[in-house]
C-alpha cells in the first residue's frame, strides 16, 4: 500500500485563502466593466441574467469541489481529467486552461488600466509587464506569502463593495423608488428571450474564477471542508454582490450612458457617495477596481503555475517545469507563467483572445462534470472524496448541458479559437507525450465493469491520496483496534487454518454465520492484500448492518501465502512468510470508511521496527498500540502522590474524562483488567485510555506531567 516517496507543495492555504483566491479570481472585469456592455444587449433583465449565471455555475462548482476533496493535487482540472478520461483528455485540458488562465490574468492587468486613467495617466503595457513580474515573484516566494497578498486585496475590495451596496440602497430609497423601478424596468427584456439567453452566456464567465482554487488544492489545510465550504462562501458574495451592485447601476444610471460605460461602477458611485469629502467616493471605486484587477491577475498566476508543475510530474511536458524551488513552490513553472504572460503582453490583443478563451473555459467545465460520473462509475475503492455531490448523476448532467449551451452562444470565433487549442495539444500529446507515459485514466476502469481492462496504477495513486489525507473523525479508528481480536496462533500450517479460527471468532462476535464469513474470505475477487515484507490484510464488506470490526493474528513461525489467496507483490514472488495476518469487516453502505481505515492499518504496518516489536509484544495490549497513533491514546500510572491520585478509588462509571475518551485497558500487576463501569481503580494500575486527539492532548496536559507514566 505504501507509494514512493513524492515531492508535495507545502500545506499552507487556510479557509480564507480558499474564499480569497475564488472571490478575488470573480471581481474583475466581470463587475468593473462587463455591466453597462451586458445590458446593452438585454436591458434591465442584465440583473436577471447575472443571477442566472451564477445559479449556472453551481453544478459545475459542486464538481470540482467533489474532484477536489477526492484527489487533492496541484493541476486541479488537468489532474482530475487526466486521471478520468486519460493522459490525451489531460494534455487538452492541462494545455488548455494553462493559457486561458494566462490570458484572463493579462487581460486583468490590462483591465486596471480603465481605472486608472481616471486620475493617472500611465502607459499601460510597461504597468501590466511590471505588475506580472511581481506577483510572479511574490508566488515564486511562497504560497503563503502570494495568499496573504491575495487575502489583503480581497478584504479591501469586498469591505469597499459592501459599502457601495449598502451606499446605493440606501440612495435609491431616497427618491420615488417605484417610480424610477417602473421607469427603468419597462421592458425589461429589452430585445427578447434571445437577447436575454446570449447575456447569460456573456455574463457567465464573470463567475469563471470561482473553480480557480482547484489548481492549488494540493497546497489546501482540510480540504475536505475548505474548499466546498470557501467556495461556496465565495459564489455567495460574488451572486449578491453582481446582482445587486448591476441593480443599482440600472436604477442609478440613463440607459444609453450606462451602456457605453466601461467604468459603470465608478460613475454610479460618484452619482450617490457624493457626500463624502472631496473625491473620497471616487476613490474608494477606484481602490476597489485595482484591487479586484489585481487579485484577479495574482489569483490567475498561483493557479496557471500548477498546471505545468502536474504535467511534468506526469511526464507529459519536460521534467525541469516540475521541480520545487528553495521556498516549496514550483519556481520553474511559475517563472514559464510569467514569461509567456509577458510575451503574450507583448505580441497579442489580450482583450480580444481573453475573450476567446472563455469557450475553452466552458468546454472545460462540461468535461469536469464528466469527469465525476466516470469516477464514480468506476467504482475505484480510493475515489474517496470528502465532499459528495448531491443529486448525482443529475447535477453533473445538468452541468454538462448548460456548459455545451453556453458554448454555442460564445460563437463561432470562440468556437475556432477552442479546436485550434485542443489540436495543438493533440498534436503535443503524440509527438512528444505518448511515448514517455503507460498510466490511463478511470475510464478505464468503466470499461472494466463491460469486460475490457483497466490500469492498476490508478488505484495504487488513489490509495496514496487516502493515506495522505488520513482518517476523519468519524471513523472511530482507535476503537476499531482497540476493540480488535487478538489471535497469537502457532503450529498453523496454511492460511485456510487460520481463517477457519478467524471465521468462528468473527461469527459469535457479529451474530453473522461461519460459513458466510468463509465465503468471503475465500472469494477469488477478495485476496489478501501484501504490506511490507510478512504481513497481509485480508479485508471484507458484507450486506448486513455491522460495526466495523478487526482481528489481530500474530503467527508462529509464519505461513506462506501463494497467489491464489495473496494479491501479487514482490514479497510474494520472494515467498516470505506471513506472521501478520490483519482481518477488516465492515457493512458495504460503509465502503469509504472501511477503505480509510484499511489503508491505515497498512500504513502503521510500514513503519519502521514494526516487526521486531509486533515479534516481541508480550501481550495483545502491546500488539494493538503498534496499530494506534501517537495522538490516540495515552498511557496513565496511578501514584498517591501527584495529579493522578485523583483516580484512586473511584470506580471508572464517575471519572470526569474529557470529550469521549474511554479506558479500555487496566493493567494491575501483572494482570489485565478490562474495566466496565463498576470497575474500582487503585494506586499503581495504569491505564490505557484512548479518544480524539484533542481529548488525549487534554489528558497528557493534565496528567502527564508530575510523577506519572505516559506512553506515546
Amino acid at each position: 500500500m505504501a507509494g514512493k516517496k513524492r515531492t508535495t507543495l507545502k500545506k499552507e492555504l487556510t479557509l480564507f485563502d480558499v474564499y480569497a483566491i475564488s472571490t478575488g479570481a470573480m471581481f474583475s472585469s466581470g463587475f468593473f466593466l462587463l455591466p453597462g456592455i451586458a445590458a446593452a444587449e438585454t436591458g434591465p433583465s442584465v440583473i436577471l441574467a447575472y443571477l442566472v449565471a451564477g445559479l449556472f455555475i453551481l453544478p459545475t462548482m459542486i464538481s470540482v469541489a467533489e474532484l477536489s476533496t477526492a484527489m487533492p493535487r496541484a493541476g486541479g482540472a488537468y489532474y482530475f481529467i487526466d486521471r478520468s478520461l486519460g493522459p490525451l483528455f489531460g494534455t487538452i485540458g492541462g494545455i488548455g486552461t494553462w493559457l486561458a488562465l494566462i490570458f484572463k490574468s493579462a487581460f486583468a492587468l490590462i483591465g486596471m488600466g480603465a481605472y486608472l486613467a481616471i486620475f493617472i495617466d500611465l502607459p499601460i503595457l510597461p504597468v501590466a509587464i511590471g505588475l506580472t513580474i511581481v506577483f510572479g515573484l511574490m508566488n515564486i516566494i511562497g504560497a503563503k506569502e502570494s495568499s496573504w497578498l491575495q487575502k489583503v486585496l480581497v478584504t479591501v475590495l469586498v469591505v469597499i463593495l459592501l459599502f457601495y451596496v449598502v451606499q446605493g440602497v440606501f440612495s435609491l430609497f431616497r427618491v420615488d423608488f417605484f417610480q424610477v423601478l417602473r421607469e427603468e424596468f419597462d421592458p425589461f427584456f429589452q430585445f427578447g428571450p434571445q437577447g436575454f439567453f446570449a447575456t447569460i452566456g456573456l455574463v457567465f464567465v464573470s463567475y469563471a474564477g470561482l473553480t480557480k482554487v482547484a489548481s492549488v488544492s494540493e497546497e489546501v489545510r482540510n480540504p475536505d471542508r475548505n474548499i466546498p465550504l470557501g467556495m461556496a462562501l465565495s459564489l455567495a458574495t460574488a451572486t449578491f454582490i453582481y446582482v445587486v451592485g448591476v441593480f443599482i447601476m440600472v436604477m442609478s444610471l440613463d440607459p444609453s450612458e450606462f451602456h457605453a460605460d466601461l467604468t459603470p461602477v465608478a460613475t454610479s458611485g460618484e452619482a450617490f457617495m457624493g457626500w463624502l469629502p472631496g473625491r473620497t467616493g471616487i476613490i474608494l471605486i477606484v481602490v476597489a477596481a485595482i484591487a479586484a484587477f489585481a487579485s484577479t491577475a495574482n489569483a490567475g498566476i498561483m493557479s496557471a503555475a500548477r498546471y505545468p508543475l502536474a504535467m511534468a510530474r506526469d511526464r507529459l511536458i519536460p521534467s525541469v517545469f516540475g521541480k520545487i524551488g528553495r521556498f516549496g513552490t514550483p519556481a520553474v513553472s511559475t517563472l514559464a507563467t510569467m514569461l509567456l504572460m509577458i510575451l503574450l503582453l507583448l505580441v497579442f490583443n489580450v482583450e480580444a483572445v481573453a475573450k476567446l478563451a472563455s469557450a475553452f473555459q466552458l468546454l472545460l467545465f462540461a468535461i469536469l462534470n464528466i469527469c465525476v460520473i466516470v469516477m464514480r462509475e468506476s467504482r475505484i475503492e480510493g475515489y474517496d472524496p470528502g465532499f459528495r455531490s448531491p443529486f448525482y448523476p443529475w447535477m453533473q448532467l445538468v452541468g454538462f448541458f448548460l456548459s455545451a449551451y453556453l458554448i454555442v452562444e460564445m460563437g463561432l470565433l470562440s468556437i475556432l479559437f477552442t479546436l485550434t487549442v485542443i489540436a495543438i495539444a493533440v498534436l503535443w500529446y503524440f509527438k512528444y507525450a505518448i511515448d514517455r507515459i503507460e498510466r490511463e485514466g478511470a475510464i478505464f476502469h468503466v470499461h472494466a465493469r463491460l469486460g475490457e481492462y483497466q490500469y492498476e496504477g490508478l488505484e495504487q495513486e488513489l490509495r496514496e491520496i487516502v493515506q495522505e489525507k488520513g482518517l476523519r473523525k468519524e471513523d472511530q479508528y482507535a476503537r476499531v483496534v482497540e476493540g480488535a481480536m487478538v489471535l497469537d496462533l502457532a503450529d498453523v500450517r496454511d492460511f485456510e487454518q487460520v481463517v477457519e479460527q478467524v471465521a468462528g471468532e468473527f461469527s459469535e462476535k457479529l451474530g453473522v454465520p461461519k460459513s458466510l464469513l468463509l465465503n468471503q474470505f475465500f472469494k477469488s475477487s477478495e485476496k489478501a492484500l501484501p504490506v511490507g515484507k510478512a504481513a497481509a490484510i485480508k479485508h471484507v464488506k458484507l450486506e448486513k448492518d455491522i460495526e466495523t470490526t478487526a482481528a489481530l493474528v500474530r503467527i508462529h513461525p509464519g505461513i506462506e501465502m501463494d497467489e491464489a489467496v495473496l494479491e501479487p507483490s514482490e514479497e510474494e514472488r520472494r515467498k516470505s512468510k506471513i506472521n501478520c495476518l490483519v482481518f477488516l469487516i465492515s457493512a458495504k453502505q460503509k465502503a469509504d470508511q472501511h477503505f480509510r481505515i484499511l489503508v491505515h492499518l497498512s500504513e502503521k504496518i510500514d513503519t519502521p521496527n514494526f516487526y521486531d516489536r509486533w515479534k516481541y509484544a508480550k501481550d495483545e495490549q502491546e500488539l494493538k498500540e503498534l496499530f494506534l497513533d501517537e495522538d490516540l491514546f495515552v498511557n496513565i500510572r496511578i501514584k498517591s502522590k501527584g495529579k493522578t491520585e485523583y483516580f484512586i478509588d473511584r470506580q471508572v462509571k464517575y471519572l470526569d474524562l474529557p470529550g469521549e475518551s474511554l479506558i479500555t485497558v487496566v493493567r494491575r500487576k501483572d494482570k489485565v483488567i478490562f474495566p466496565h463501569g463498576n470497575t474500582v481503580l487503585r494506586e499503581g494500575d495504569e491505564l490505557f485510555i484512548i479518544g480524539e486527539n484533542e481529548d488525549i492532548e487534554a489528558l497528557k496536559k493534565k496528567y502527564c506531567n508530575n510523577s506519572i507514566e505516559a506512553s506515546k
